[in-house]
């Protein structure tokens, strides 16, 4: 959940960066620093690991002054936390310094062409190669500007990237690519201010211009200049922000749950950094106190879940058993507790809950334990008692979860289980040393494929205008994807209160069909896998019922159209991590419904966030 915080203006740029680092401690890190350009016009750095503390104790015995400057707190994806990893980062010859949230997809390819020419790295990071890149740009002639276009038009993945050079020594670059990562523009008189996140900011101003996908801006003192990467001109829309905290958390979004649909893309960076070694292609769940002789000891596992993290647990069985060879079994946490199950010292339940209060859930695990099962947990909320309870947890690490419907912690969940599924699999032996290096670069990957499924958000909203009045529907799914059918059914009566039924498609023919009609629209998941013919073939039964027919389908499938009423396109996915991308435009379809409706979105009627009673 990595943290960044720009300044320009009068004041003394250390104080105003560390306040706003400080109000971005609640998205999580493990280091932090700060760069500032200093009197004598050189960039001067200070960055440690741990807490903010230790870096404001390395200011006070050491201090800089200076009224220009950017600052990070980092969770780590490419590199181990240490002092060396930590942002900023400064190019070889140290005339530029760069701060950067996001995954450099592609940074590999980029260090090898760099180093190839001399350029020697100082750091484990995929951040360094942005700053080489830079500098190599600058000292070929170009602007600051020009080497940005240049440098940003190269990297692959959702990346939100600050720069400060000594060569114009008045200005900061930044810009957004994806989904991954928030720029926002803060605007003062005579000062500029620059943030991941509102809070960190909106002390100082609540007049604030938030960047679209790849769109950069040149920030001064006396004021800002928005472009496209090509250098378009843009005009943006100046946000007021409201001083009520609430509402700048919120910060560009109508509802939370918008706006944690969007976070969906960092929430999956932040849940894979410190666990995915990109470099290295290792996956490690050190909180999950895992031996291979213990692993190999199960022989079964039991996931128990409430709603929304069901679902999760569904697909966790796929992904387990498909990778891990474990047999698995998924239970609502409300029946676990009250059929015997059979369970034992071979048996390891896994809860999955967002909150880890959930009553249920917690009734759940205590059984367990009291017939000698080993207990795990994935959960959202550091310290809550499911995590306490457990001899092993994941934490999702995808931040508050303010709305009452389920939407990143789903997604984070899932990434979370791909990754035991990993880990797993090594330690019984299903999984090689290659199978591993497979799985870390599709885990590399998939924030950006969220971030893409997020640039289509008007087509979502042009379907709900088409189909808010409708009372039933019926989502539809085979394999891995028919969770994701049921979540989608599960959001719509969640926020719209329409009533919605997720079914596995090769079940229609046994009930179901008997309900379609013209009034009866149907939602189809036909991405591309094993069971894509059979998926077609459900489709074409309920147009031939007279069913109307939306089907998400992989980009590049033309055919489906002639099939399918309206079709969602989202990018080919590892069939194990398709559900994380396909579930995001269903939830992107029923907010747009439910808003249509005039429903209350963050706060459905009769729903709790918590369910901390039976």
């Amino acid at each position: 959940m990595c943290g960044i915080v720009g300044y320009v203006g009068p004041r003394q740029a250390p104080s105003v960066i560390m306040q706003g680092l400080k109000r971005l401690e609640y998205r999580g890190y493990d280091s932090a620093g700060i760069a500032v350009l200093v009197e004598n016009g050189a960039i001067a750095i200070r960055r440690d690991v741990g807490k903010l503390k230790n870096l404001e104790a390395m200011l006070a015995d050491s201090p800089l002054r200076g009224e220009i400057g950017i600052g990070h707190t980092r969770w780590a994806t490419h590199g181990a936390p240490s002092q060396r990893n930590a942002h900023p980062h400064v190019a070889m010859n140290e005339r530029v310094v760069v701060v950067h949230n996001g995954i450099v997809e592609n940074y590999q390819r980029l260090r090898h062409e760099l180093e190839a020419e001399g350029i020697v790295f100082r750091s484990d990071t995929d951040t360094e190669v942005i700053v080489q890149l830079l500098e190599r740009y600058v000292e070929s002639g170009m602007t600051l500007v020009q080497a940005a276009q240049n440098t940003f038009d190269q990297l692959e993945g959702s990346n939100a990237i600050v720069a400060m050079s000594v060569v114009e020594p008045d200005r900061l670059v930044t810009t957004r690519l994806g989904n991954a990562g928030g720029i926002t523009l803060g605007l003062g008189e005579g000062e500029m201010f620059i943030a991941s996140d509102i809070p960190a900011i909106l002390e100082y101003t609540r007049d604030m211009v938030f960047l679209e996908n790849r769109q950069m801006a040149v920030v001064t003192r006396d004021g800002y200049e928005v472009t496209t990467l090509g250098g378009e001109p843009v005009d943006p829309v100046v946000h007021a922000i409201s001083w009520d905290p609430v509402s700048a958390v919120k910060g560009e979004y109508k509802h939370f749950m918008q706006k944690e649909i969007f976070e969906q893309p960092r929430a999956l960076i932040d849940t894979l950094s410190g666990r995915v070694d990109f470099e290295q292609a290792t996956i490690s769940l050190p909180e999950m106190n895992l031996t291979p002789e213990l692993v190999r000891g199960l022989r079964k596992i039991a996931i128990v879940a409430c709603g929304t993290s069901y679902y999760g647990g569904l697909v966790g069985k796929y992904m387990i058993e498909s990778l891990a060879r474990i047999p698995v079994e998924v239970e609502y946490a409300s029946e676990f507790r009250y059929y015997n199950p059979i369970i034992d010292e071979h048996s390891a339940v896994l809860s999955i809950t967002q909150s880890g209060e959930t009553a249920d859930t917690l009734a759940a695990t205590e059984l367990a334990r009291e017939n000698g099962a080993l207990l795990w947990s994935i959960v959202n909320v550091m310290g809550s008692q499911a995590m306490r309870a457990a001899d092993g947890y994941i934490l999702m690490k995808a931040g508050p979860e303010i709305g009452v419907a389920s939407t990143k912690a789903f997604t984070t969940s899932m990434a979370d289980l791909y990754m035991l599924a990993c880990v797993l699999g090594e330690m019984r032996g299903t999984l090689r040393a290659e199978d591993i290096r497979r799985c870390a670069d599709e885990l590399n990957h998939l924030p950006h494929l969220a971030g893409r499924v997020l640039d289509h958000d008007p087509e979502y909203s042009q379907l709900a205008d088409q189909f808010y009045r409708a009372e039933n529907f019926l989502f539809l799914g085979r394999g891995i994807n028919y969770p994701v059918a049921m979540e989608g059914a599960l959001k719509l009566k969640e926020i719209s209160y329409i009533h919605a039924e997720g079914y596995p498609a090769g079940e229609m023919k046994h009930g179901p069909i008997a309900l379609i009609d013209e009034r009866m629209p149907v939602v189809a998941v036909v991405t591309r896998d094993h069971l894509y013919d059979k998926m077609v073939s459900q489709v074409e039964q309920a147009r031939a019922r007279g069913g109307v027919v939306i089907a998400l389908a992989t980009e590049g499938d033309e055919s489906i159209r002639s099939k399918a009423d309206h079709v969602i396109y989202v990018p080919e996915t590892p069939p194990l991590l398709a559900p994380i991308v396909n579930v995001m435009p269903l939830q992107l379809l029923s907010y747009h419904i439910a808003v249509r409706r005039g429903a209350d979105v963050d706060q459905p009627r009769n729903l709790a966030k918590s369910v901390t009673v039976e």
